[in-house]
């Protein structure tokens, strides 16, 4: 049966290569840019076609790239090329596990992280629509410098792709250049990597010389060029890293631009491709929106804030603030100076405000943290206001222990609420208190010291200071009178 358009039946991935110019422990294909690996961004773009397999030969660091495929594609399965023997070697394994294959297979580096979904639906559409056995992913590109050209011949038909090192002056005059996509026909393919030789410099079996053995054997074989030549970029150093960093955030804030988002100063501004920004939300400068966070219309988020895997409801403001895991209702407002840690919940009008630390706490609507405060393990009622400088001690040194605040109570200033406790619904504490027992609903919980007052004692214990001399032109009164007096 033929294969419906921009399908294929497999997806085959090379993320077996060492990567040694990136200089890391970290396997090249693990790099991370924009929310995903590079080998994750690959991975999603050809998720679209719906392929009966997907196949990633790993090498080195198989460890930790069999581990983050786990986390991110499971249904994926992996070959191991022990030594590394070049792509056709790779793209050779990846083929024998697929017993039975038949139709369109798709082969693709695991490090283009810029590689899109529509261009590799656009690849597989024109070769199914060409009807080639294979089809390569092509780009023009201005300096094709170090890159294999696509020779074509006069009727406009890819015969060859021709390496650099072996290039005459006509041919490295060409600036179509090979994107290492192809899109062909399972059997055809596996056959002719069977008799791809390694008489080259590398010593290694490439997988561009299949095309030059199809089209030995008269097979019907094709070009198509990438409408975006970024989209083939691969990712070899740092240097590069950085830059599909920034060329893919720039994709990302072009297009929450398009769709009614202000982004006040995109240079600054970095937002991950898996997260979600509603209509007139505003991001200002020195915003990162990471992993899956979500931002409702009309919020506003920055300056300089750092929002991991948080929910912003509509309407809220997020100034100079640190979320993670955190759920910021609509009308909510947070900052300056605040850190939402996982398990924080503020309800709608809620207010978080300078210098306060949160940690799972559900604070209810209306609710106010106005500044310099640790709230942990607890629940705020709705309408109440927590105190400054208040403490939510929640740690006994073994276990954490949980705190309630009901609804629309007033706590004190400097307070220290030691877990577990409970304040009632409409409660009071006074400023200074340490909490140790509930307060009932309405009363008035004290616990502090009494005050004393030892009179004269600057005059006596600090003669001669500055505030001895304040202390004495206040009160008319000597050190010496001072003394023995106290109350």
């Amino acid at each position: 049966m033929a294969q419906p358009a921009q399908t294929v039946a497999a997806v085959v991935v090379l993320a077996a290569g060492q990567g040694t110019r990136m200089r890391s422990r970290t396997p090249k294909v693990l790099h991370a840019l924009g929310g995903r690996s590079m080998l994750g961004h690959v991975l999603a773009a050809a998720q679209p076609l719906g392929a009966g397999a997907t196949v990633v030969v790993v090498g080195s660091g198989r460890d930790q790239v069999e581990a983050h495929l786990a986390d991110v594609a499971p249904h994926a399965r992996t070959v191991v090329q022990e030594q590394q023997n070049g792509s056709g070697h790779a793209a050779a394994l990846a083929l024998d596990t697929l017993t039975g294959l038949s139709g369109a297979v798709l082969i693709v580096n695991g490090d283009a992280p810029l590689l899109r979904a529509s261009t590799i639906a656009a690849l597989v559409e024109a070769h199914h629509g060409a009807g080639d056995v294979l089809t390569v992913l092509t780009a023009d590109v201005p300096d094709p410098t170090g890159l294999g050209r696509i020779v074509r011949d006069g009727t406009g038909q890819v015969t060859a792709i021709v390496e650099e090192r072996d290039a005459g002056p006509e041919q490295r005059r060409i600036t179509e250049v090979n994107a290492g996509v192809y899109v062909g026909d399972g059997a055809a393919v596996r056959a002719a990597l069977a008799r791809v030789g390694a008489a080259n410099d590398q010593g290694e079996q490439y997988l561009t010389d299949v095309l030059g053995l199809l089209v030995g054997d008269g097979a019907q074989v094709g070009g198509h060029r990438a409408e975006d030549a970024e989209d083939t970029l691969g990712c070899n150093d740092r240097r590069e890293l950085a830059a599909r960093r920034r060329t893919l955030n720039d994709r990302v804030l072009d297009e929450l631009m398009r769709s009614g988002v202000t982004v006040v100063d995109p240079a600054t501004t970095w937002v991950d491709v898996t997260v979600e920004v509603g209509q007139d939300a505003v991001l200002h400068p020195g915003v990162q929106l990471l992993g899956a966070t979500v931002v409702a219309a009309g919020a506003e988020v920055g300056p300089d804030s750092t929002l991991t895997d948080t929910e912003v409801g509509e309407g809220a403001r997020v100034v100079r603030a640190h979320a993670e895991l955190a759920v910021v209702g609509p009308e909510v407002s947070v900052g300056p100076f605040a850190y939402l840690r996982p398990g924080t919940r503020l309800a709608r009008g809620a207010k978080v405000g300078t210098f306060v630390e949160t940690k799972n706490a559900q604070v209810g609507e209306g609710s106010k943290i106005p500044h310099l405060s640790y709230v942990g393990d607890a629940t705020i009622g709705e309408g109440t206001n927590i105190g400054a400088a208040t403490v939510f001690v929640n740690y006994d040194g073994v276990a954490k222990h949980h705190t309630t605040i009901g609804s629309h109570a007033r706590t004190g200033a400097d307070n220290m609420f030691v877990a577990p406790v409970t304040v009632g619904d409409g409660a009071y504490t006074a400023a200074g208190s340490v909490i140790t027992s509930d307060v009932p609903p309405g009363a008035m919980g004290v616990a502090r010291a009494t005050q004393r007052n030892v009179a004269g004692w600057v005059g006596r214990r600090r003669p001669g200071t500055a505030a001895a001399a304040a202390a004495e032109a206040a009160t008319g009164r000597t050190s010496d009178d001072a003394q023995g007096t106290q109350s």
